[in-house]
């Protein structure tokens, strides 16, 4: 028999965050994990997200775990989109 299904921490898994290639060991990641792979870290203004072919992508928590596998993509983007929220200090009359 095959130890195709046999679980091991030595593997290596190639994903992608914003475009560059990275390669990690773990089989799970939480998101807080995946925020400290690239150099520097994704810092908590950015949003982390994973990219699901054919579906909407995921926003991923730092709490969530993730399944690791190899060809995994993620993207950041702002953490906060406010467009024309430019009058927070304006008072009502």
């Amino acid at each position: 028999m095959s130890d195709e299904h046999h679980p091991t921490h030595e593997h290596e898994f190639r994903i992608q965050i914003d475009r560059v290639h990275y390669t990690v060991q773990q089989a799970e990641m939480t998101g807080s994990q995946l925020r400290q792979v690239p150099s520097p870290p994704i810092g908590p203004d950015r949003d982390l997200f994973e990219v699901i072919p054919g579906h909407k992508d995921k926003k991923i928590e730092d709490s969530d775990v993730v399944q690791i596998h190899n060809g995994l993509r993620f993207f950041t983007a702002p953490a906060t989109i406010t467009p024309g929220n430019l009058d927070i200090s304006r008072t009502e009359a």
